[in-house]
């Protein structure tokens, strides 16, 4: 099992910037993937990124293309999601998520991740 713990989250205006944080710890050897979802309230859990360290890979969900960025600091653990141009759409709890999937199609799915974050709050006031 992979420890995950968030952080970063916050209120920021429309437009502006935040980054996430996620301190990853135990087992992250058996992991191969790393990835941020949201849930905003009344919906699903969406995927919004991921980071595949076997292959250096990024992929990225259509509404956050080219906003936002993930990117993983090996020797810290870490890996974050650098949010830029907020929309009010962006307000969700954004959780950080470990597992091991090989296409695209699993690296979004949530099934793919047996490790999870409590959350963090992003809130984007219009």
């Amino acid at each position: 099992q992979v420890h995950l713990v968030e952080s970063g989250g916050g209120l920021v205006q429309a437009g502006g910037s935040l980054r996430l944080s996620c301190a990853a710890s135990g087992r992250t050897f058996s992991t191969n993937v790393m990835a941020w979802f949201r849930q905003a309230p009344g919906k699903e859990r969406e995927f919004i990124a991921a980071f595949d360290w076997t292959s250096g890979n990024t992929y990225y969900a259509d509404s956050v293309k080219g906003r936002f960025t993930i990117s993983r600091d090996n020797a810290k653990n870490m890996v974050y999601l650098q949010m830029n141009s907020l929309k009010s759409e962006d307000t969700a709890i954004y959780y950080c998520a470990a597992g091991r999937a090989f296409t695209i199609f699993t690296l979004k799915s949530l099934c793919s991740y047996d490790s999870w974050g409590q959350g963090t709050q992003v809130t984007v006031s219009s």
